[in-house]
């Protein structure tokens, strides 16, 4: 963390203000807050807030969300969010318009990920499940003394799902020695080149073949089902739970995998 003012509180949600909307696929979308151009928001790798608004029967919803936008940005941060028929949050941030506010408490870290704590890293992410993946490789990324090794399955429904896809090629062709991104979609259009289907052992093994390696840690991060295939549902109380799927079928264990 730089030396900015941070602007979160753990103890407390405060409110911030709706910059702009910008839509990066059908139904997902970034949501930019405002901060005071001398202020970070504070967050570290890797680490999430509590999001809270109250509904129009006056229940209080609160909802863990992790930031995308560099840690040490000043001026402003950003979720991307996207748009669930059935999740309360997901539709209150797509009911959201510029000017509104969103009250925000944190940062609550998940894993205290340190530099050059692992030789590799491999991630699994699914859908919106990429944000706390973006924290891993732009935390890493931006320390030239960080050597982690960075190795990405992507997957989503279709080619139009991938949120952020120039970002990390762009990432990748930078930082070719340290960072590889695969991407996988369930639904193949006409021109894609990328792996098609789910994530499997198989994919895993051709795209990750240090997987489960001395120095290696795998984090999962993707909706319910298929963190069920891939890693095994995290466990109650906010355990991490067994290892099954995929993950399971390839030797690991719950030392080796971390689930978001």
């Amino acid at each position: 963390m730089s030396s900015a003012a941070v602007a979160l509180d753990p103890n407390a949600f405060v409110d911030f203000t709706l910059e702009s909307i910008q839509v990066l696929t059908p139904n997902t979308s970034k949501f930019v807050f405002t901060l005071h151009e001398d202020q970070a928001l504070g967050m570290t790798v890797a680490s999430c807030v509590m999001t809270k608004f109250t509904n129009a029967d006056g229940k209080i919803v609160i909802r863990p969300y992790t930031p995308t936008s560099d840690a040490d940005l000043k001026g402003s941060f950003d979720f991307i969010v996207k748009r669930y028929d059935a999740g309360v949050m997901s539709a209150h941030f797509h009911s959201l318009k510029v000017g509104d506010k969103l009250a925000v408490k944190g940062p609550m870290t998940k894993y205290a990920l340190q530099i050059n704590q692992h030789k590799s890293v491999a991630m699994l992410a699914g859908g919106t499940g990429i944000t706390p993946m973006l924290q891993i490789i732009g935390g890493i990324l931006k320390n030239k003394e960080d050597t982690t090794k960075m190795n990405l399955i992507f997957a989503n429904v279709t080619p139009e799902d991938i949120m952020l896809k120039e970002d990390l090629d762009a990432l990748a062709k930078a930082h070719p020695d340290q960072f590889k991104v695969t991407y996988v979609v369930d639904k193949v259009v006409e021109g894609w080149e990328g792996e098609t289907g789910y994530i499997t052992a198989e994919l895993v093994k051709k795209h990750i073949p240090e997987i489960g390696s001395d120095g290696n840690k795998v984090f999962v991060c993707g909706p319910p089902p298929m963190m069920a295939a891939v890693s095994g549902a995290k466990g109650p109380n906010y355990t991490q739970g067994e290892v099954e799927g995929v993950l399971k079928e390839l030797g690991l264990t719950i030392e080796q995998v971390f689930k978001f």
